[in-house]
């Protein structure tokens, strides 16, 4: 078993162990059913609607009426529910006083860096495949376009690595949880709110370097189906760059 391996071992016991991560879990998964069960009741309404002013069944879009606002939403979830799956990961080492140990164990922080991630990753990984049961039963009762489905999923899975590796960073800066949980929830709102800014700042060369800082448009395309190599490039660049950050800031408890 490699370094890394074993990091990631040791925090899937943790999870599972731990009540948070149940309880986050059920809640992520409950809202999400509630979310896409209201999705598909405004689709069969307008379906009704139509039906009544066209007097013949109506061709209803799932991918627009469900899918779409149903992942629109959930990235807001995301934002609210990954800091909370994050926020002990180096947090609640260092309260225990096992994270000098852990520094002065053979394993590179290159390797606890990423064996962190990576546990936290899988969990999430885990509950995006429970989510898919929803489109796996509406497509017994009804077709849709399954494209933009699974590149919305791309998004997600995206997304909530990026979200995930900020709050790994931001657990790394501090031993206290619900500060490690408030300080991710802070960097993600603000990374957001750059799209707004440069939505402001117009289409100049300033502009649109704000814009395209912001996860907002990236994730919007591949919620509508585009798979564009600048969002991949985006997502892959952030996760690099909040992991560089939390390994020098775990890097730095080393010297000190």
């Amino acid at each position: 078993m490699t370094p890394v391996q074993a990091i990631v071992a040791k925090e899937l016991r943790s999870y599972f162990v731990s009540p948070v991560a149940y309880v986050v879990g059920s809640v992520f998964l409950l809202i999400f059913g509630v979310l896409s069960y209201l999705a598909v009741v405004n689709a069969g309404n307008q379906a009704v609607r139509m039906m009544q002013l066209q007097g013949m069944a109506a061709q209803l879009n799932l991918n627009d009426l469900v899918f779409r606002p149903t992942f629109y939403s959930t990235a807001i979830v995301l934002l609210l529910v990954l800091p909370l799956l994050t926020m002990r990961l180096f947090a609640e080492e260092r309260k225990l006083r096992t994270f000098e140990l852990l520094l002065t164990s053979p394993i590179g922080i290159t390797d606890i860096v990423l064996g962190k991630f990576l546990g936290a990753y899988l969990i999430y990984l885990g509950l995006l495949a429970l989510t898919g049961l929803v489109p796996l039963v509406l497509a017994l009762y009804s077709s849709f376009d399954w494209h933009p489905v699974l590149t919305g999923y791309l998004g997600l899975a995206l997304l909530g690595a990026l979200f995930l590796a900020t709050g790994v960073l931001a657990s790394a800066l501090t031993e206290n949880q619900i500060v490690a949980a408030f300080l991710s929830f802070g960097i993600l709102i603000l990374v957001w709110l750059l799209g707004g800014l440069g939505s402001v700042l117009g289409d100049t060369p300033l502009g649109n370097v704000v814009s395209y800082l912001s996860f907002i448009e990236h994730y919007d395309r591949l919620v509508r189906g585009l798979v564009d190599t600048k969002d991949l490039v985006y997502y892959l660049c952030g996760l690099v760059f909040m992991l560089f950050l939390a390994h020098r800031v775990v890097e730095s408890h080393r010297w000190k």
